[in-house]
This record gives C-alpha cells, structure tokens and sequence, in this order.
C-alpha cells in the first residue's frame, strides 16, 4: 500500500462517523393572504427604504413620465415594448448611456428585491449595473409578497443565465460604515409600476 491509498483510506474512515444532516424544517409561509393593494403598498415601502424613487403609471401615461425620467442618453434592451420608449437619444453602448429603462420579472414585497433575468424586455445584465441611472418597470401584475413565490416566477422562466436581484440603488459601505452609492451599479434607481 502506498502513502497516497493510506491516507485516503484514513480519510474516508474518518468521515464514516459523521453524524447525518440534521432535517431543516420548511414551516414558512410560500403563498401570500394578503390583498395585492396591501402587497403593493409594502414593495413600495421597502423600496422608498432602500433609497429607490417609486412611480405609479398607467400605460396611457407612461411615456411621459419615462420622458421626464430619463437624464440623457438611454440604453433599451431589444425586446423592451415600443410603447415605453421615450424620446430621448438612444445609444447602444452601455458605456455612453446615462440611464437605462428595463422591465422585470417579478418583484418581492417582502424584500424589496426587484428579479431581472435577461429576458428580451430587461436585456443582458450588463445593462442595469453599468448606467448610473435606472428606470425599472414593473408591471403591478408581477409584484408578490413573499420569496417563495418570486423564485417560483423567476424558476418558470428558465435558469440558464444570469439573474440580477435589485434592493434599491447600488450601495456599500466602507469599515467606518460610510454609506457610498454607486459602486457595483447605478447609483440612482427609479421603480415605475405599471397598472
């Protein structure tokens, strides 16, 4: 027997009277009770905490609203409805954009977090973390309350890329807890519901 089959064989010993995993109990609530005006209410509220600015729009008055939104030159994913699009410059390189207008997949009440997952209407992730400004739309249709139900949503539209989870503008803070926004993303966010 060599070195090398000797300590093996000690290791997997060794590991042999590890105790089993102990059962983690799921008990939590995976389902929302509550109405979608009081889920509604409590997206914004985490939100406004988080430091996002929130909008309410209809689909007649969204483009006037995006027009006053956007700060200069935007960046708009491919599949992003021709409705939405403001009358501002556009640019294709996320390097010259000011801001950018997404959509969303779904949006967490509970947490405040906002789901992308590079679907047509929210482009490549790249999109929403290099601008320093972001206009994210979320139809009120997708806001649910609770986490399990978020993933579930982001779960069915397919896992095969990236999912970027937004809690309000990009922030960090250094040891002496200075707040510093803007660091790994935009530094302003912008949450328009829609409906």
């Amino acid at each position: 027997m060599n070195a090398r089959t000797e300590i093996m064989q000690r290791l997997r010993a060794s590991l042999s009277d590890a105790p089993a995993a102990p059962e983690v109990p799921r008990a939590y609530r995976r389902t929302s009770v509550r109405d979608a005006s009081e889920v509604r209410e409590m997206l914004v509220d985490r939100l406004e905490d988080y430091r996002a600015t929130v909008h309410s729009a209809t689909v007649e008055s969204l483009p006037t609203l995006l027009d006053g939104l956007v700060t200069g030159p935007v960046i708009l994913p491919d599949g992003l409805d021709p409705i939405w699009l403001p009358l501002a410059e556009e640019v294709t390189d996320p390097l010259d954009a000011a801001c950018v207008i997404t959509s969303s997949t779904v949006s967490c009440a509970e947490t405040g977090t906002i789901f992308l997952t590079g679907r047509a209407d929210e482009g490549r992730r790249e999109l929403s973390l290099i601008p320093d400004h972001h206009i994210c739309i979320v139809p009120a249709g997708t806001i649910v309350e609770l986490f399990p139900e978020a993933w579930e949503r982001v779960a069915s539209v397919g896992l095969e890329g990236p999912i970027t989870m937004i809690s309000g503008p990009s922030a960090t803070s250094d040891i002496e807890l200075e707040r510093v926004e803007g660091v790994h993303g935009p530094r302003r966010l912008d949450v328009v519901i829609l409906g």
